[in-house]
Formats: C-alpha cells, structure tokens, sequence
C-alpha cells in the first residue's frame, strides 16, 4: 500500500521537472555547458557569378537588386536590428517559466553535556545528524497567480536521546498560491511588457523598412550613376570622333593648298579638348563602377572585382505623359504605406500600453493567498520509558515508507488562507511615471503630425522636381535636334565658303553640350522618379524586394 503514495510522488516530481523548457532533454547538458563561440565568420558575397557573360558582369536593374540585397554590408547590418526586439519578445515569455529547486544539506554536530544530571544520565556528549531536503516546483501564471508545490523532508537522529523517534523521518507536501485582487489582476495588465515588446518588434520592422528604402534608394543611384557616366562617356567620344572627322577634312584642306596653316589650329585644339574630355569621362566611368561594385560586394571577390560592368537598363523612358501623376492620390498613398508615418503610429500603440501600466502602478495591492499542506513522520519509534529503572523500550522498526505513508494519506493536514493589504499612502514614483507616460504620448502624437506633415511636403516636392525634369527633358531634346541641324548646316555653309572653321567648331561643341544635356536629362527623369517611388513608400514593393 506504500508503495503507491511513493509513485504517485515521483509521477509529480518528473511531471514538475518535465515543464521546464530545456531539461531533462538529451542535448541539454551539451547546450549549457559547452564553450561559447565568439568567434563570427562572415559569408562570401553570394550570386555574382550567375551574371557573368563573356567575361563581363552583365546586370540588369532587378539582378542588380537582388545583389544588393544579398551581399550589400550596411542593408545585412540593418537586417540584424530587427533580431533583438525579437529576442526581447521571447525574454518577455520568462517571466512566466517555470522553476524547480532542489536542496539538500546535512549538518553533524556533537553538544557538551550542560548540567551534572545531564553527564550522570548520558555518560557521553550527545551527537546528532540532520539532513533537510526539498523538491519545489513554483511559476507564475499570466493571470497573476503564482502557485508553489513543495515536498520537503529531513532525517534527524541522536545518540543517548529517549525521543520518541530516533531516527525520525518527517515528509511535508504543500500546495501554496497568491492571487492579486487589484494590482496586477488578470491577464490583460500582465500581459503588458509582453505586448510592449512586440509593439517595439512592429516599429522596429517599420524603422527597418524606413532604412531599406534609403539604401535601396542610394544603390539604384548608384546605378543611374553609372549609366550616366557611361552615356556621357558615349557622348564625349562621339563628339571626339566628330573633331577627329573634322581635322582630317581640314587636314586635307591644307594638303591641297586650299587653307592656310594658321587655320589648322582650332581644329588641333578643338580635338585635343575633346580628347581632355574622353579622358575624364572614362574616369569618372571608373570611379561609379568602384561605388556600384562596393553596393553589391563585388568589391569582396578578387575572381569578380576586376570584371568589366555592363548595365543592360536603357536611359530613355519613353514618352513623359505616360509618367502623369496625381498629387493628392499619392500623398494619400504615402500616409498609408509610408514606413516613417506607420513608425509613428505605432508608436502611439505604445504609449497606450505604457498608459495602462502606469495606472496599474497607481493602484492598491490586495493579495489572496492560500495554502495546503500534508505531514507524515516515520522512522524507528520507541514507546515511553524511564531512565532509571524500568522495563526497557522496545522499539518499533518504521522507516520513509511510514511518513509518505502519512503524508500521501492526508491525514494530518494544514490549511492556511489570508489578505494582504499594501496601500499606498502616497505614491510619487507611480504618479510621475503616469504623468510622463501621457505626455510621450502627447509628444509622440505631435511626432505624428509632423511627420505627417513633412511626407506631404515631401511628395509634393518629389512630384514638383519629376515633373520639372520631364519638362527639362523635352526641352533638351528640343536644343539637342535645333544643335543639330546648326552643325550640319555649318558644316554645309564652311564646304560652300560662306562660313569659317572657327564658327563650325563651336557649332559641334554645342552639338556636344546639347547632347550631354538630354543625357543628364533622362538620368535626372529616372532620380526623380525613384525619388517619388521612396518618399511614398512604394519602392520596396515596385522593385519586388520582400522583406522576410
């Protein structure tokens, strides 16, 4: 029959132990307390070498993306700020994990005899032993009730002792819990800090989106940035292929006695200076292809770095009226999605949660509390005797078995119930922490509207600047067909005699300009739509990147 008290026992004993998280599984000891790592190794940029072509890393603007978002350092660093608001969610959860502890001690000890009587009687100084130990097992719930089982015990024995037991064996069992009545009460207020963090993990994910859309913005840049050199580079040569093809006509002019030597002069100059240009074109080409390579971690693969670019996006956009935009849809549309006005929104969710636990904070605490307890004593029992004379004792053999005998039959119980009452006289700390909590949030709802504000401006001035350079883009290319027709008809004008080489040059020179202009023109077209694609939100999701 004792034998099932002592099952029971060990069924709640494991059962306590298997609710804890980690233990007892088999990799427990080997997670715990292995050798902490420190050491970081850093992947190698990912993917270059599925766009080679030929030699040449050949992008278009959705591979180039994708590459930024893969190997680009700063949006890897961003990416990693979002994890420690989600850690802070899992450590909210801990407060709620269970606990069990377990303790023994054992304590030997040897007393002097105190009195005369004491040393006839005995003969010898009395020596004992006791050995305490618990098993305990407590959590709070998030309703606020925090419960408590415990099964303690000990074993103590004397020598030249008449006790009753000896050695005696005690066994206690006791369910214990305290549930908050006021402060603290239910599962809303407790959840509280819970909720704040993963209110945090929601601004965190908007700040984050908020980051990428300005890296995003900087690595498409950089890739405008490229083509523009790379076209102006096309524009300077050809304009030096046109002074090369206009020296050779004057070269031959000379030859055949038809110039003077003095006029050879402005066309040498005029292909020496477009020359100049050619020159710092390639190199502005050079140092755009560097800033692109370090965007998509090119920079970092010596098999990669000193690949030639070739960005297969054409300039040219096609007609401007296709690119008409609605002002006020989209500043609507940047309210909606932009990530810095969902920051500030949510950060009013916040406010409210920091609100209500400050009024938690304000209020009395009344606690029920309770507790039952079980006893039982075993161990080898000795029958009243005398110490002088008499029959001697006979003792009666027992052991554990007898007190969870006890404990488990529930015989000897012990109920124990109570209020307790903590009340604030005055509570200056709660009171500042309440006021502070309502004016942040006062502050942040005037964060909002500024907010607000600046994005409205914001768009417009985006829409503003891509409309202006829609109409600067026309004009260019109106300049750029009215040059020209100039050139050429100098060109005509010089073969006829009716103009001199001096007026042909500058005509070929603005020629030039006026092509470089629509060049610039169209890159300047491109910006600022990508500049209206992320003042409204939306240059994530027109580009395909998802965040995950």
């Amino acid at each position: 029959m004792l034998f099932r008290p002592l099952c029971t026992f060990l069924i709640l004993a494991t059962g306590a132990f298997a609710q804890v998280s980690s233990f007892p599984k088999p990799n427990y000891f080997r997670e715990t307390f292995q050798k902490t790592q420190t050491k970081v190794e850093l992947r190698a940029p990912a993917r270059l070498k599925d766009f080679l072509a030929d030699g040449k890393l050949e992008l278009s603007l959705k591979h180039y993306l994708e590459l930024v978002m893969s190997n680009n350092t700063d949006v890897q660093i961003q990416m990693l700020t979002i994890e420690v608001p989600k850690n802070n969610i899992l450590s909210q959860y801990g407060i709620w994990d269970p606990t069990a502890i377990a303790s023994f001690n054992t304590t030997r000890s040897t007393s002097i005899p105190t009195s005369a009587t004491d040393a006839r009687s005995t003969g010898a100084a009395t020596k004992s032993l006791t050995q305490p130990y618990s098993l305990q097992y407590q959590q709070l719930l998030p309703t606020g009730t925090q419960y408590t089982l415990q099964f303690s015990g000990a074993k103590s024995s004397q020598t030249n002792s008449f006790r009753s037991y000896n050695p005696s064996l005690t066994s206690g069992l006791q369910f214990s819990f305290s549930q908050p009545l006021i402060k603290n009460r239910g599962m809303y207020v407790n959840r509280i800090p819970l909720m704040q963090a993963q209110s945090n993990l929601k601004i965190s994910e908007f700040q984050l989106r908020s980051q990428l859309l300005n890296l995003i913005n900087t690595a498409e840049n950089a890739y405008w940035n490229v083509i523009l050199a790379r076209e102006t580079l096309r524009v300077k040569e050809k304009a030096r292929d046109t002074a090369n093809e206009y020296m050779k006509y004057m070269q031959q002019q000379l030859d055949l006695g038809a110039l003077s030597p003095l006029d050879i002069y402005n066309p040498k100059a005029a292909l020496a200076a477009a020359e100049v240009d050619v020159s710092q074109a390639k190199f502005a080409l050079a140092q755009t292809e560097d800033m692109l390579r370090k965007q998509i971690g090119a920079d970092l693969d010596p098999d990669v770095r000193q690949m030639p670019i070739v960005l297969t996006e054409i300039v040219d956009l096609g007609a401007s009226e296709s690119l008409a935009v609605d002002r006020e849809a989209s500043v609507q549309k940047a309210l909606t999605i932009n990530p810095s006005v969902q920051q500030a929104t949510q950060k009013l969710d916040y406010d409210d949660l920091s609100i209500q636990s400050a009024k938690n904070g304000l209020l009395p605490n009344l606690a029920l509390t309770a507790s039952y307890t079980s006893n039982g004593q075993g161990g080898i029992y000795y029958p009243g005797s005398s110490l002088v004379g008499g029959d001697p004792a006979i003792p009666i053999p027992g052991g554990i078995l007898d007190a969870l005998g006890q404990m488990f039959g529930f015989g000897y119980p012990t109920y124990r119930a109570g209020l307790q009452l903590t009340l604030p006289i005055r509570s200056r700390t709660a009171s500042a922490q309440m006021a502070n909590a309502v004016v942040t949030k006062k502050t942040d709802a005037l964060t909002l509207r500024t907010q607000q504000q600046s994005i409205r401006l914001n768009v417009l001035n985006a829409i503003t600047g891509l409309e202006g350079s829609k109409e600067s883009l026309n004009l260019a290319i109106v300049q750029r067909d009215f040059s020209q027709k100039n050139a050429d008809a100098m060109m005509e004008k010089y073969k006829l005699g009716a103009e001199t080489n001096q007026n042909v040059i500058f005509a070929q020179r603005d020629l030039a300009t006026a092509e470089s202009g629509v060049v610039n023109a169209q890159v300047a077209v491109r910006k600022s739509l990508l500049n209206l694609l992320t003042q409204t939100g939306e240059l994530l999701d027109t580009r395909g990147i998802v965040i995950k």
